[in-house]
């Protein structure tokens, strides 16, 4: 089994939000509840869930640029939220971020170049070989050295994104969180951004937590996938594990929307959206919302098991002695 890179220990975040008046008062968004992850060296952890369950408040605390309301994460066994400046430093080098929005991500103000410069000028130990990194990464990611002097307004959103990710690789990082890193751009662009990372991955030996809400891209991407939902994960297991057998109700709606490349094929019923204010925080989240649900459901608070090996799920229908 490969090492453990990163460790995510009874990770917790809330947000206090204010009242926005007609009558709102303050009121607690409870972000990511109680989540226990390893991310293992080498490795690309696919976390997958709609839009507002907590993924990407989860991948700004993996990279400390969130505090986090209870628990700990690991990186190379350090806890990140207590390290020494100089330790900060170091882990800043080792963990980069490649951005959702490739356009919004990248200064208006500097060419190609200057952006995936910046880096190395704030860490290299040898200035004189700046310039030469900077081509050689730019050619890297399929950019040429004229493109250098562009700026972001005239590449498209495919480039720009081989942009930000030259940017990410510059320092040679040992994880990358990508967070949603192709939702902004056309399908046809999306396949090559994502051959891409897995090319650098195997080139660069990176480690990828991966960020998103398409199952069908978690599915090309990871080699493990953690199914999350209002910020607490249901299931984990394999890549294959998770497609063969799916375990949590939620996971096997998030598979039957997989779109199906065929106009005569009934597609199946959307799973209803998501609800800041469920029925009960003493039992299941997704109780609303779950066609298997049982009474008890309401009332139990299930937590990761393992009902086969290496695969886990929240769910009380697994557990075989209720």
């Amino acid at each position: 089994m490969r090492d453990v890179l990163m460790e995510i220990r009874g990770l917790s975040k809330t947000f206090h939000v204010s009242g926005g008046g007609l009558g709102r008062g303050a009121r607690e968004v409870r972000a990511v509840r109680d989540v226990t992850l390893s991310i293992r060296a080498g490795e690309t952890l696919g976390l997958v869930g709609e839009s507002g369950c907590g993924k990407s408040t989860l991948g700004r605390l993996c990279l400390a640029l969130e505090k986090p309301t209870s628990g700990e994460v690991r990186f190379e066994g350090r806890n990140i939220f207590t390290l020494t400046k100089p330790k900060r430093k170091a882990f800043r080098r080792a963990v980069q971020l490649v951005f959702q929005d490739p356009y919004a991500s990248l200064n208006p103000r500097r060419t190609a170049g200057q952006t995936v410069m910046e880096p190395l000028l704030l860490h290299a130990t040898d200035p004189r070989l700046v310039p030469e990194n900077t081509r050689s990464i730019m050619r890297t990611v399929g950019l040429s050295e004229e493109q250098a002097q562009r700026y972001p307004h005239e590449f498209s959103g495919g480039q720009r994104q081989r942009i930000g990710i030259a940017r990410a690789i510059a320092l040679k990082p040992k994880l990358i969180v990508a967070d949603e890193p192709v939702s902004a751009l056309d399908v046809s662009i999306q396949a090559q951004i994502l051959n891409l990372m897995k090319q650098l991955q195997r080139d660069f030996g990176l480690t990828y937590l991966f960020i998103t809400h398409d199952f069908s891209v978690v599915r090309y991407m990871s080699d493990r996938i953690a199914v999350m939902y209002l910020g607490r994960i249901v299931e984990l297991a394999s890549n294959k594990a998770i497609f063969a057998n799916p375990l949590h109700p939620y996971t096997r709606l998030l598979h039957r929307a997989i779109p199906v490349p065929d106009p005569r094929a009934k597609r199946p019923g959307q799973p209803a959206e998501i609800d800041d204010h469920p029925p009960s925080e003493e039992g299941c989240l997704f109780y609303p919302r779950c066609p298997e649900r049982l009474d008890r459901c309401r009332e139990w608070h299930p937590t990761l098991f393992e009902p086969e090996a290496d695969h886990r799920v929240a769910c009380i229908r697994k557990k075989g002695s209720l």
